[in-house]
């Protein structure tokens, strides 16, 4: 694949998506607001600003931590779009759809073109190429973004522009709410008297997808984080934002964040699989203060 690429952003999940790019030939050049993490992937070559980045790409590809830093990253000074000319951008970043239809006014007037196209995989299967995509946008942008993301998984059009980036709060929520509940069965189980790995054997038969974090669950090791909880608390917050204006009912996904948020104060940048020590933690007493 004798294509020019720049990713902004080198995050765990914007590194996967360099790393597999560039085991399919790619030309990269990688911006990232820390210059020696993007440096330290090893591939491709490291800009100085996104608008440098972008300037020679056919396709520019952003994975950022939220709403914040993909304003700052296109539209800030030195940003992506003061280099834009005609160019795909692919937005990867879970920063919900309302930044989206931000962005896309201003990449039409640099006579580009916007879709977004979130992942839904850890960083492992990225690397593997089997994550799901889901990308929202105008048919013949998404035919033109095809030859690239399929390299990264199964690509699934999900409607209008935008409709990536809400998809994407769908599923983190449902994650949430899996992880939350698994976390809590791994607890109660155990409390009842059956052994740890007997209780995640089961889960894991229920949501095959819990097996990555068995560590955390069944020996309580802290793993390497590959999606940190305060990341899932942001995305909770992007999801509720989303879903309350429409009336939706989300109770679940409303108490999944409450649990999120708790396990804050001791777990933060820990992996989501550190939910389970919420529950393993002893309970306070009020009566004892």
């Amino acid at each position: 694949m004798a294509t020019r690429i720049a990713v902004l952003g080198t995050g765990k999940m914007g590194s996967a998506i360099a790393r597999r790019l560039a085991a399919a030939g790619a030309e990269l050049t990688l911006w990232d607001r820390t210059a020696e993490r993007a440096t330290a992937l090893g591939v491709g070559r490291v800009a100085a600003s996104p608008a440098e980045a972008a300037r020679e790409a056919e396709f520019v590809m952003s994975s950022l931590t939220g709403p914040e830093a993909v304003r700052a990253t296109y539209l800030g000074p030195g940003g992506a779009l003061a280099s834009a000319h005609g160019q795909l951008f692919i937005e990867m970043s879970t920063a919900g759809p309302d930044v989206e239809a931000e962005l896309r006014p201003f990449v039409a007037a640099a006579g580009s073109h916007i879709v977004d196209a979130t992942i839904v995989g850890a960083p492992p299967i990225v690397e593997r190429g089997e994550a799901a995509i889901l990308i929202g946008g105008d048919s013949a942008d998404v035919e033109r973004s095809m030859p690239i993301l399929e390299h990264l998984g199964t690509v699934r059009h999900v409607g209008r522009p935008g409709n990536g980036a809400r998809s994407k709060l769908v599923a983190n929520s449902m994650l949430a709410v899996v992880t939350a509940g698994a976390a809590e069965l791994q607890s109660a189980g155990e409390s009842a008297g059956l052994d740890p790995a007997d209780v995640f054997w089961i889960l894991a038969r229920m949501v095959p997808s819990l097996e990555v974090r068995r560590p955390a669950y069944v020996e309580g090791e802290l793993q390497a984080t590959m999606f940190a909880l305060h990341d899932l608390r942001k995305d909770l917050d992007l999801a509720l934002e989303l879903f309350h204006p429409e009336d939706a009912r989300v109770p679940m996904t409303a108490l999944a964040r409450e649990v999120v948020g708790q396990a804050l104060v001791d777990d933060a940048d820990h992996d989501i699989g550190a939910l389970v020590r919420q529950y393993r933690r002893p309970r306070v007493d009020p009566a004892s203060h």
